[in-house]
């Protein structure tokens, strides 16, 4: 995996990027979040019922990105500028993690981790190739298209972060499957055994809870040991109101070892 020299967060791109990383996590943090909306986690800190903090997360999204406001722009463009929010996004993902949106948040694990994406409509082999260009123009469009959208994904990542750390104290990873035809989206590195194997996994990736569910997605399972520090999203976090999900988590790459299972 292409990995950048820099990134904005508190480990090298090509730690978070490596085996070694996952089998050792180390919290990871986006440089200056928590500090610039402390006030936020502090609010967060004194509400014990899950769907009071993410209403709060919202309302703060809200009022800091100015979101509710779209309504009161002159232009069109600037209306959807502020009604395209971090939702709209994780949306967008959901339908299609090829399509525009999809490119945004690939382009915020690019920008805030380093970690260069492998595969966007077909597998992206360098940053000098045609296809990492389209990548790019994906990206560019989508950024375009809402009010600051790494700073809010930022903030997302981090509430996420401070959730699980809530809800799951003492644990340092979830082991969560993927279901895959192929693996045309993800590169084999070794094979260690028949069913298990070290792949480059593309650096956002949509992986599920729920083992029954993932062979809905093809005829394949793969399951992972997914660090805590490498979710980025986890539907459950958010009352169905404000977005819905299938058990589905969003998971930083880089290179996993994985065992894979085979439907009969």
């Amino acid at each position: 995996m292409s990995t950048l020299a820099l990134n904005r967060c508190n480990h090298p791109p090509w730690m978070i990027a490596s085996v070694h990383f996952n089998n050792g996590p180390q919290p990871l943090e986006v440089q200056g979040v928590k500090q610039t909306h402390r006030l936020l986690f502090e609010r967060l800190a004194l509400l014990d019922d899950a769907d009071q903090r993410a209403q709060q997360l919202y309302d703060y999204m809200d009022v800091t990105f100015q979101l509710h406001q779209w309504q009161q722009q002159e232009t069109r463009s600037s209306q959807k500028s502020l009604k395209n929010s971090y939702l709209r996004f994780l949306r967008g993902w959901m339908f299609d993690s090829n399509s525009i949106e999809g490119a945004v948040l690939k382009g915020w694990v690019e920008s805030r981790i380093g970690l260069v994406p492998t595969f966007h409509h077909c597998p992206i082999e360098n940053l000098d190739s045609e296809e990492y260009l389209r990548y790019l123009v994906d990206r560019m469009k989508g950024s375009a298209r809402t009010n600051a959208i790494n700073d809010q994904l930022d903030l997302l990542y981090e509430y996420v972060q401070a959730e699980l750390a809530r809800r799951l104290p003492g644990e340092h990873w979830l082991t969560l499957y993927r279901g895959i035809n192929d693996f045309e989206e993800h590169q084999i590195i070794e094979k260690i055994s028949k069913r298990r194997y070290i792949l480059q996994l593309n650096n956002l990736n949509s992986f599920t809870v729920d083992y029954e569910r993932a062979w809905e997605f093809g005829c394949r399972v793969i399951a992972v040991k997914v660090p805590l520090a490498k979710v980025f999203f986890k539907s459950d976090m958010f009352p169905s109101s404000l977005l819905k999900g299938e058990d589905e988590v969003l998971v930083i790459g880089g290179q996993y070892e994985v065992e894979v299972q085979i439907g009969g």
